[in-house]
């Protein structure tokens, strides 16, 4: 949740033309426009000497230093873009005191809303596809995200990609869940505890998704089992996809490449116009290590036959825009 007092702070507070000088670098920013806020600061589009970056000032050092190592770790997991590069790191003294800030390249795209406004609604499980692809690295590199909501998303291009923006809830595995929004958040929805597991991702996965059906979002009920499945009834973007948002909601996914291989299946059968298989609600247990190893074999395979079914139900979309 996001603090009160970050809302009153000097850094969620800086003026359009203000001027940010690094006290080591000595590099100048100048702010455009605050682009959003959360509980260890405030991210704004600045000019610079690099270009248009995205410029997060925080008010508590040990925060940014945690931000910025997560950047620097995404930086090193090979062959996948999951976060803004970083450029540098700096302070920013204010009259008496030092603010922490950082630099990264600025992401331009559309939110999640925007990007759906004129799309059918079966972008919205291949954009759930490109997140839990991502969230499966992410996993695997010992990480959770924590926070993870459609304001910390981008959708860029084309060609389209989803991008995550924020890293600022973003969680070492096994420990608590630093920073998080209620709505997303298993916790409040009494589903589940606030370690930082898969578990814990997947289940705000699926709840990004009941956002977009839902975008003013919607308040805890008595019965949050009945109150869910009620929202997916009642919306025909969701139903499709009824029986997996409930093993989201349930935990009933062990690791993210499980929800996203039946989210493909399920978009296959809803292209072909076919009946989905039913999803086995069985807790899956954990692979052997000779499973893994094979898993890690077959998981580009996989990948790049996600990634092409993606392809081509964008060329049908291109096409049916055409036409």
């Amino acid at each position: 949740m996001i603090p009160q007092d970050i809302r009153t702070s000097p850094v969620c507070k800086l003026s359009v033309g203000e001027e940010i000088r690094g006290k080591w670098n000595h590099s100048r920013y100048r702010v455009r426009r605050r682009l959003g806020y959360g509980a260890t600061g405030a991210v704004y589009l600045a000019d610079s000497d690099h270009g248009v970056v995205a410029l997060k000032i925080g008010h508590d050092q040990m925060s940014i230093t945690s931000e910025v190592n997560v950047l620097k770790r995404f930086s090193k997991v090979q062959g996948k873009v999951l976060g803004p590069s970083l450029i540098e790191v700096d302070d920013w003294l204010k009259g008496k005191v030092t603010y922490p800030f950082y630099a990264m390249e600025y992401l331009k795209g559309e939110t999640l809303f925007e990007f759906l406004r004129n799309k059918s609604t079966e972008w919205a499980g291949i954009l759930l596809v490109q997140l839990l692809t991502d969230l499966h690295t992410l996993h695997q590199a010992g990480w959770a995200f924590g926070d993870l909501k459609p304001d910390n998303l981008l959708v860029t291009g084309p060609p389209y990609r989803i991008r995550w923006i924020d890293v600022g809830g973003t969680t070492i595995m096994d420990r608590s869940i630093k920073e998080y929004t209620e709505f997303f958040d298993r916790g409040y929805w009494g589903k589940g505890s606030r370690k930082a597991e898969p578990s814990y991702d997947l289940f705000s996965a699926g709840m990004v998704m009941i956002n977009l059906a839902y975008p003013s979002r919607f308040t805890k009920g008595n019965n949050p089992d009945r109150q869910l499945q009620e929202k997916i009834a009642a919306s025909p973007m969701l139903k499709p996809y009824g029986a997996l948002l409930e093993k989201a909601w349930n935990g009933k996914y062990r690791y993210a490449e499980e929800m996203r291989n039946e989210l493909v299946l399920l978009l296959n059968a809803n292209v072909n116009n076919q009946t989905p298989q039913k999803l086995n609600n069985s807790v899956h247990k954990p692979p052997s290590r000779q499973a893994q190893k094979k898993k890690k074999g077959s998981f580009l395979v996989e990948t790049s036959l996600v990634f092409m079914f993606v392809f081509i139900v964008y060329l049908f979309y291109m096409l049916g825009q055409t036409m």
